[in-house]
């Protein structure tokens, strides 16, 4: 695609990026919302060596690399359009869950539902399953190791009424993989592409379920592999909003939440709504002020 679409959401300028020792209500004159989980209060994970742990949504917390792969922008939009359009979501799947930053997001925002995420790198999961400890998930969230094509992960009987994904977005060799394992799988279709997704969510999806992913639309033939999946898989792209990463440029971003073509009346099957572009910042660089209330409303600072 040429143009890196990763955008660090600034996590170093939040409650802080080492342990908490402090439980802390505000931070800049924003009340943060949110219950409390047992990390905040000292009953948490220990950062390790090589580790941060980083603001999330709320009060919540997740543990990453200094140098591996680091959330962003896309991770946390799968996790915010997902949540805000899914009619009822009482079980949750997120496939690729990566570090869990889609999944944990999620969990804030959904405090009654259930979550299974499925990750095929060893140092995510073990990261994954740290903050859900620090957070104080045990009880409704499950992190699973392995390949979420392979049939053993996920049985036939398991179904969800809200996937999520962000899928990787470029075919292996189509450009630089980079020197760290854990960012060449979250860019490169090293175990599936945004076809697979679309694929095993539909297998998964309850009656009238959603599947929300990120994928890219530009250029024109990486929306047409979005497309090109939820057809192959007997979905209906319901809905899509671009997300344009500075104001005056091109989007290159897409979020699309899809169900079941056959779960819908004929009339909606193969009709999209499309939405007014998201605009991450503004042309002088400062947080669009759609995006500050949106950042708001997943439980991150303005």
């Amino acid at each position: 695609m040429g143009e890196e679409v990763w955008i660090a959401m600034g996590v170093g300028d939040c409650v802080g990026e080492k342990a908490v020792s402090v439980h802390k209500t505000t931070f800049k004159g924003w009340v943060i919302p949110g219950e409390v989980p047992p990390g905040a209060l000292g009953g948490g994970p220990e950062v390790e060596a090589g580790e941060t742990l980083d603001c999330i949504a709320g009060h919540f917390r997740l543990f990453q690399l200094e140098k591996g792969h680091r959330f962003s922008t896309d991770d946390v939009l799968t996790a915010w359009y997902g949540t805000s359009w899914c009619g009822s979501a009482g079980r949750v799947l997120d496939l690729g869950s990566g570090i869990g930053t889609v999944g944990m997001i999620a969990a804030w925002r959904l405090r009654g539902a259930r979550f299974v995420t499925v990750e095929a790198q060893e140092e995510s999961v073990r990261l994954a399953r740290k903050s859900v400890r620090w957070n104080g998930l045990d009880s409704r969230y499950e992190v699973r190791l392995g390949d979420f094509r392979d049939p053993e992960i996920l049985g036939r009987e398991e179904m969800f009424d809200l996937v999520l994904g962000s899928p990787p977005y470029f075919p292996l060799g189509s450009g630089v993989t980079g020197d760290h394992a854990q960012k060449v799988a979250c860019r490169f279709e090293l175990r599936g592409s945004v076809v697979d997704y679309c694929r095993v969510a539909a297998e998964h999806l309850v009656a009238g379920g959603m599947f929300a992913c990120v994928f890219p639309i530009a250029p024109e033939e990486q929306a047409r592999r979005v497309e090109q999946g939820a057809r192959e898989a007997g979905l209906s792209i319901m809905r899509s909003r671009a997300v344009v990463l500075r104001e005056g440029e091109r989007p290159l971003l897409g979020l699309f939440g899809m169900m079941r073509s056959a779960d819908l009346p004929e009339g909606l099957r193969g009709s999209r709504w499309e939405e007014p572009a998201l605009v991450i910042r503004a042309r002088d660089g400062t947080v669009h002020p759609e995006y500050s209330r949106v950042k708001l409303s997943f439980g991150f600072p303005p």
